[in-house]
């Protein structure tokens, strides 16, 4: 029987029974209003199917027809027909032929001209499937960079799309904020957005506009703006510059509004994503009268206001809600049509609680989970398997609108992208047909449709070494120890290991024959790498990536034994020298330069050792 393997699964497929050879080239004919997708399939047909197809708009007599449909039934739903002497593709719009179009184009690269006879009919579970992208910490990417991922996400049926942004927006009025950054300009998110659009997708807006201002309050002109200009104590014991706007002051939403101002003309999206998480110092300084009076009503109360700038300016507020979820009492009194964006990174999160409180109190909700490539430099596998999942169910469960896939640059964004494929993959998969795709062969996709391994290593290969993170035992927490450990002094590493056990309630296993196992396994997985065959473009630079992932692991486990176990470490300051190098030529193969110093630092204390 013949194997179909598609990424999504589509929910329905009956196999009809024979084959259907295609011509060596012929006709594709499209209704007005669908080139670009017949310009997609024809790109498919050409390179997996041979010959020269041709477009019409005009003559229905080609082999391929791609139709609109009224009677399909679901706006992004479409049916895919191959039959015996035509193959057509049909959608009630243009977005629901475009993802039938991209099952097909799949179908054709498996099997060239011989395509099985079927029939497909398929939909969405949710409506808006996104992935959000960090471009704040520190890795601002290429135009080219960005322009290849959306088609890798558009391919696999995603539709939304929002750049995490603190202060990589070029603010005419702020050059002193971003002037290192390399920041996206207005006329480039004008290119994103109508790449975007172009496919199906909708690039929405995302300003911090709370927490996670630190880029902007370490600098004296927006000081007095700041909850705690000199800095606070995290919860931790450690001590952090600024990095919350304070919520009772004026001048920090007239701030705020003047950012809108500048940045929201450049998208035709009519959501924003304001943010408003972890606003770490929050009650701890300026505001804290107003906080020991009022509680979190200060945090509502400011989450109104930035309500308030969304809807003047035309547009519909998501934020973040991991503050409001603390509070269930003042989950009712949230605007009515603000969309609560639910987040949780480990593999039992989102809750269901904070699911149910939102969804009860007649909100609006997107279940965010993420690719867990953070923190990890080669994937945490089974947590992000286990997060993406757990959302996908909680979300269906209790009526979520949206599924947000997001993929964070903590730590100095020292992961490479294609580290994230794994992740942005199965989302993919997950938000699309929740149940067709729970048991989704991941391994296999991978081969197929993200890094077209013709030798079919590359799936296992990232599966594997994305799960490495596990031999160090549970008690770890949003990473890999050893990544957290690359650049710890001995009282560091010591704190970071206590603090997250005591978190997890699990422990670290920092034994010596399990970082010398770590080794071991490392130096498998690199021999393994080399013997993908992947047919991409960009083929040798992810080894390299995926190499430099290795090495950078490889260092931190050999530099742990020597500082827990006194045991030898060759690698001495040429060997950091080196790997730094390697990774600042790698960064510069998809990034811009700017952020790549601040990325850098974090090993200026090595140095010393």
């Amino acid at each position: 029987m013949t194997t179909l393997t598609f990424l999504p699964a589509p929910r329905h497929v009956d196999k009809t029974g024979g084959i259907v050879e295609l011509p060596s080239g012929g006709t594709v004919y499209a209704d007005p209003g669908l080139d670009f997708e017949a310009l997609e399939l024809q790109k498919a047909l050409n390179e997996f199917a041979g010959g020269s197809w041709n477009i019409t708009g005009t003559d229905e007599s080609g082999w391929i027809a791609l139709r609109f449909n009224p009677a399909i039934e679901q706006a992004q739903g479409y049916r895919l027909m191959v039959e015996a002497g035509r193959v057509s593709v049909e959608g009630q719009t243009a977005a629901g032929i475009y993802y039938g179009v991209c099952t097909l184009r799949q179908l054709v690269q498996q099997f060239g001209r011989n395509l099985p006879q079927v029939k497909i009919e398929d939909w969405p579970d949710y409506p808006a499937r996104g992935v959000m992208l960090d471009i704040s910490r520190d890795r601002v990417p290429t135009m080219e960079t960005l322009f290849d991922l959306i088609d890798l996400l558009a391919s696999w049926k995603v539709n939304e799309f929002q750049l995490y942004i603190e202060h990589t927006f070029a603010y005419r009025q702020h050059p002193e904020v971003w002037q290192e950054a390399s920041p996206l300009t207005g006329e480039e998110i004008r290119q994103i957005d109508a790449y975007c659009r172009q496919r199906h997708i909708e690039l929405v807006p995302n300003q911090n506009s709370l927490g996670h201002m630190e880029r902007w309050l370490r600098h004296e002109r927006y000081r007095h703006l700041a909850e705690s200009p000199d800095g606070f104590t995290t919860r931790y014991g450690r001590f952090r510059p600024a990095s919350t706007l304070n919520p009772v002051d004026p001048a920090s939403i007239a701030f705020i509004g003047e950012l809108y101002d500048e940045l929201l003309p450049h998208f035709t999206s009519r959501k924003l994503n304001v943010g408003a998480d972890e606003p770490w110092e929050l009650g701890q300084g300026r505001s804290k009268p107003d906080y020991d009076q009022y509680g979190a009503r200060v945090y509502l109360n400011y989450l109104h206001q930035l309500h308030r700038l969304a809807t003047q300016r035309g547009f519909q507020m998501q934020f973040w809600a991991d503050i409001i979820v603390l509070h269930p009492e003042l989950v009712p009194e949230l605007p009515e049509d603000v969309t609560a964006m639910i987040w949780g990174y480990e593999h039992f999160q989102p809750t269901e609680q904070e699911c149910a409180m939102v969804a009860n109190a007649g909100r609006r909700f997107y279940v965010c989970p993420g690719t867990s490539s953070w923190n990890s430099l080669v994937g945490r596998t089974d947590n992000a398997i286990e997060n993406l999942r757990n959302a996908a169910e909680l979300g269906l469960k209790y009526g979520a609108v949206g599924y947000l896939n997001t993929d964070w640059g903590d730590g100095g964004h020292w992961q490479a992208l294609p580290v994230s494929y794994l992740g942005f993959a199965y989302g993919a998969a997950l938000s699309w047909a929740y149940e067709a795709n729970r048991d989704l062969d991941l391994q296999r996709v991978l081969d197929l449709y993200a890094f077209r391994d013709e030798a079919g290593m590359m799936g296992a290969f990232v599966y594997d070494l994305g799960n490495i993170y596990q031999r160090l035992g549970k008690g770890q927490f949003n990473g890999n120890m050893l990544v957290y450990w690359l650049d710890d002094t001995r009282e560091e590493m010591d704190f970071w290991r206590k603090y997250f056990e005591n978190l997890t309630g699990e422990t670290v296993d920092t034994s010596s024959a399990t970082l010398q196992a770590v080794l071991e396994e490392l130096e498998l997985l690199s021999g393994r790498l080399q013997k993908a065959t992947m047919q991409r473009a960009d083929a040798d630079l992810i080894k390299a990536e995926f190499q430099q992932g290795i090495d950078l692991m490889k260092f931190s486990a050999r530099r742990t034994l020597h500082l827990l176990h006194k045991e030898d470490h060759p690698e001495r300051l040429e060997d950091l020298e080196r790997l730094l190098s390697r990774q600042r030529e790698l960064w510069l193969a998809r990034s811009r330069p700017g952020g790549l110093a601040d990325s850098l630092a974090r090993f200026d204390k090595l140095r010393g050792e």
